[in-house]
């Protein structure tokens, strides 16, 4: 049964973590032009998959951080609430009684809207580190990705 044109390999190709790929048994000018783009494009595959892999761990972090930053402004925006209930409160028992009772209402509506200004700041900053939600790894990689090629083109 014969092969495909574009399926055989010249020699054992390993790719580094360094320049790029080198072989191991075959020197470059043996390789046929056909060969050659065959082992480009199936490293330029490889590399793409990698990459999309790493952008998919990029947003999965930034993502839970944002979650988490949501879940804090949630809870300042239900302890806001109950601090207009307890100013509400306050204004009733202010008018049925002008003495004590509503300087303690009052007292709990500001504990209550000083937590929630302090969950919302941390909330707010949650949100801000994972923001922009562009996978930061990946993009490096990529940079450096292309710096490699430009260098094998140079050669």
């Amino acid at each position: 049964m014969s092969q495909p044109t574009g399926s055989t390999r010249a020699g054992d190709l390993t790719v580094t973590h360094g320049p790029g790929p080198t072989t191991s048994s075959a020197p470059r000018t043996d390789a046929s032009v056909g060969e050659l783009v065959s082992q480009l494009t199936e490293q330029v595959s490889h590399l793409v998959r990698d990459e999309v892999q790493l952008a998919k761990i990029d947003l999965a972090a930034k993502g839970k951080k944002a979650g988490l930053g949501i879940g804090m402004f949630s809870g300042a925006g239900l302890l806001a609430f109950f601090g207009v209930g307890a100013l509400v409160t306050t204004a009733i028992i202010a008018l049925s009684h002008a003495v004590t009772a509503w300087l303690a209402a009052l007292i709990v509506a500001v504990v209550l809207f000083a937590l929630a200004g302090v969950l919302a700041l941390m909330g707010k900053k949650e949100v801000q580190q994972a923001t922009p939600p562009t996978p930061q790894a990946a993009v490096e990689g990529l940079k450096q990705d292309v710096q490699v090629v430009k260098e094998g083109f140079k050669r």
